[in-house]
C-alpha cells in the first residue's frame, strides 16, 4: 500500500504539467490579455483628459514602442513555446510571475487569499460531517417515520436552493433589513483591538451566513449518502443474522452496518476536501471576503493571466492531494482494500 501512495504522488508532479500546458495555451491566446488591457486603460485615460497626447500611435495613448516593451514584460515577444518553457522553469523556482492587476508577485497574492479559503473549507467540513453523520444515522433508524419526512422536506429544500440564491436572501433579510449579521468581509474593522473572546465573537459574527451557504448543500448531500448505505446495510443479511443471534440493534447498527457505511463517506471525503479548500466564486463575491474564489474572480474579469494560472495550478495540487486523502481513508475504513 505504501508503494500505490508513493506512486500517486509522483504522478502528481507529470499531472500538474498536463495542467500547466492547458492553462498556458488558453491563458495565452484568449481574447482580452494583459497587454489589451492596457491599452484599453491607456485609451479610457486619454478619452478622460480629453483626448490622447501628442506621438501617440493609432491604437490609443500608447505608443508602439510601449506595446513591445509590453510584449517583452510578458513574454509576448517569444514563440509559445519558448514562452512556456520560461515560464514553467520559474514555476520550478517558486516564481508564479508578477500580477498585473495587483503588482505584486503571484506567489504573495495568493497566500494572502488562502488563508481565508482554507479557514472556510475547515469549518465547512468539519460542520458538515458533524450534522449529516448523525442526521444520517437517525433517519436511517427511523425510516418511515415523522422525523424521516420532515428532516427530508428539509433536506430536499436545503438541496435545490442554490448556495448564492440563499446567501443573497440571507443577506437581504439578516443583512440589511434586520441588521443581525455583517453585509460582509472576513473580520470586522477593529479586529487587532479586540481581546482573543471578542475576535472569536466578532469572526463568528461575519462567518454566520457564509458558512451557512457552505455547509448547505454538502450537508444535504452527504446526509441522504449516510441514510441510503445504512439503510442497504441493515437489509444485508449479516447483520439480521447478527440480530437473530441475539446481538444488540444498537451494536448491529455501530458495530456491523454503520462501518460498512463509512466506505462510500470516506470516498467522498477526498473530493469534498477538494471543492472545499479551492474556495466558492459566487459566496466569497457575494460576502466579500478575500479569498481564492473572489481572487480568480477578479483575476479572470481584469484578464489577469499569470494570477490565473497561478490559481489553477495551485488549486489543482490541492485537488489531486485531496483524492489521495479520499485513497487513504478508504484503506483504513476497509480492511479488504488493499492497493497494489
Amino acid at each position: 500500500m505504501r508503494a500505490y501512495f508513493l506512486r500517486r504522488l509522483l504522478l502528481i508532479p507529470p499531472t500538474l504539467i498536463g495542467v500547466t500546458i492547458v492553462v498556458f495555451f488558453i491563458t495565452r491566446f484568449a481574447p482580452g490579455g494583459p497587454i489589451e488591457q492596457a491599452i484599453m486603460r491607456a485609451q479610457t485615460e486619454a478619452h478622460g483628459n480629453g483626448g490622447a497626447a501628442g506621438g501617440g500611435s493609432s491604437r490609443g495613448a500608447l505608443s508602439t514602442a510601449d506595446i513591445e516593451k509590453l510584449k517583452v514584460y510578458f513574454g509576448y515577444d517569444k514563440p509559445v513555446f519558448t514562452a512556456y518553457l520560461d515560464w514553467l522553469g520559474k514555476v520550478v523556482r517558486g516564481d508564479l510571475g508578477e500580477s498585473f492587476r495587483y503588482g505584486e508577485p503571484v506567489g504573495q497574492v495568493i497566500r494572502e487569499a488562502l488563508p481565508v479559503t482554507l479557514t472556510y473549507g475547515a469549518i465547512t467540513l468539519v460542520l458538515i460531517y458533524l450534522i449529516s453523520i448523525p442526521l444520517g444515522i437517525a433517519k436511517a433508524v427511523r425510516h418511515q417515520t415523522w422525523f424521516d419526512s420532515v428532516s427530508s422536506v428539509v433536506i430536499f429544500v436545503g438541496y435545490a436552493i442554490p448556495s448564492f440564491a440563499l446567501g443573497a436572501l440571507m443577506l437581504v433579510y439578516f443583512g440589511a433589513r434586520f441588521s443581525w449579521f455583517p453585509m460582509g468581509g472576513f473580520t470586522g474593522d477593529d479586529w487587532d483591538d479586540l481581546g482573543w473572546w471578542a475576535k472569536f465573537r466578532d469572526f463568528s459574527w461575519h462567518a454566520a451566513l457564509p458558512l451557512t451557504c457552505y455547509t448547505i448543500g454538502g450537508f444535504a448531500w452527504v446526509s441522504l449518502l449516510t441514510k441510503n448505505q445504512l439503510l442497504d446495510n441493515l437489509a444485508a443479511d449479516y447483520v439480521r443474522t447478527a440480530v437473530a443471534k441475539g446481538v444488540a440493534f444498537r451494536h448491529a447498527v455501530f458495530g456491523h452496518a454503520f462501518r460498512n457505511s463509512l466506505i462510500p463517506l470516506a470516498t467522498d471525503f477526498g473530493q469534498t476536501l477538494g471543492a472545499l479548500v479551492v474556495g466558492s466564486l459566487l459566496i466569497e463575491k457575494l460576502f466579500d471576503l478575500n479569498g481564492m474564489g473572489l481572487l480568480a474572480y477578479h483575476s479572470v474579469v481584469d484578464r489577469d493571466p499569470m494570477v490565473v494560472m497561478g490559481l489553477l495550478l495551485v488549486e489543482s495540487a490541492m485537488l489531486l492531494l485531496g483524492n489521495i486523502v479520499g485513497d487513504a481513508l478508504v484503506a483504513l475504513t476497509d480492511p479488504r482494500v488493499r492497493f497494489q
